[in-house]
């Protein structure tokens, strides 16, 4: 969660100038919960379950960062690049696997 966090505020830094760890680290903690809890229900459809959760999940940052969709998009995508650059360093140097909770696919 602390890694999923700290994309997310990154990711909110660059797209919507919001600097606060505390809210980006609950935004991760909801977004796991959404993405869980939709990933039960409707994962299991073939093709159309795994949009959805995403779409859940952006609806998360959509709905606790200024904006629309489009920067919602583009906070995901920094937080998982973010977080995949320190997995891997972290991994790298084995100090934690190559996972994290908060940020989906990683």
């Amino acid at each position: 969660m602390l890694i999923g966090g700290l994309g997310i505020f990154l990711g909110a830094k660059f797209v919507v100038d919001v600097e606060n760890y505390t809210y980006a680290f609950v935004t991760a903690l909801l977004g796991a919960i959404v993405w869980s809890v939709v990933g039960f229900f409707l994962g299991w459809i073939p093709l159309l379950g795994p949009i959805l959760v995403f779409i859940a999940y952006l609806a998360v940052i959509n709905s606790r960062y200024p904006g629309g969709w489009f920067e919602a998009i583009t906070i995901t995508i920094v937080a998982w690049l973010s977080v995949l650059v320190v997995l891997y360093v972290l991994a790298f140097l084995g100090a934690t696997g190559f996972e994290a909770v908060g940020v989906p696919g990683t």
